[in-house]
């Protein structure tokens, strides 16, 4: 539609209880990393503005941090109880976190709901998590190995018969950045 967050005037998250229980902050000041890590209206926000949300996006001074933008978007998510989606999220067979948004731009246009029943990495979508796993366990390592240990530390952890025969204390040396890969 060639809009952006800057286009939106306010946000409704339909929503579980312990969600507005436990990180529904949307007027509340976000002094640190755990007061926006603790806030689905700032997770919402930062994505609809960066369209991303990674573990930087909650530190001091980052982009996201910083963002005017964000910070005003955040105070314009409302979350509301969905007594099925609370339901859902306590019910032991599905233990799921559902949440549905529905965006209201500033011309008036409400766009459909977009809903999730559990997000990335809940056991219902494991194998559709697993590459975004992959790819960000190889973000990580690559910001404290070259490309040879990355490339190193991801054959190890594919061969299972030799990731199985390291002792943890040795599997877990695989990571200072001083050691020499050995084969088991």
């Amino acid at each position: 539609m060639g809009k952006s967050a800057k286009d939106i005037k306010e946000i409704t998250n339909r929503t579980h209880e312990a969600c507005i229980r436990i990180i529904d902050k949307q007027f509340k000041a976000m002094d640190n990393f755990a007061d926006r890590d603790h806030c689905v209206q700032y997770m919402v926000a930062t994505m609809l503005s960066f369209n991303r949300l990674t573990a930087s996006d909650y530190a001091d001074g980052s982009e996201a941090a910083t963002s005017p933008l964000v910070e005003d978007l955040r105070k314009r998510i409302k979350c509301v109880e969905d007594p099925q989606f609370t339901v859902d999220y306590h019910d032991p067979t599905k233990r799921t976190i559902p949440n549905a948004l529905t965006v209201t731009l500033n011309d008036g246009t409400v766009l459909e709901e977009v809903s999730v029943e559990a997000p990335l990495g809940h056991r219902l979508r494991r194998e559709e998590a697993k590459p975004e796993i992959l790819a960000k366990y190889k973000r990580h390592i690559s910001a404290h190995f070259d490309q040879a240990r990355v490339d190193e530390l991801l054959k190890v952890g594919w061969d299972r018969p030799a990731l199985e025969n390291y002792d943890v204390d040795q599997y877990v040396d695989l990571y200072v950045k001083d050691k020499v890969i050995e084969s088991s």
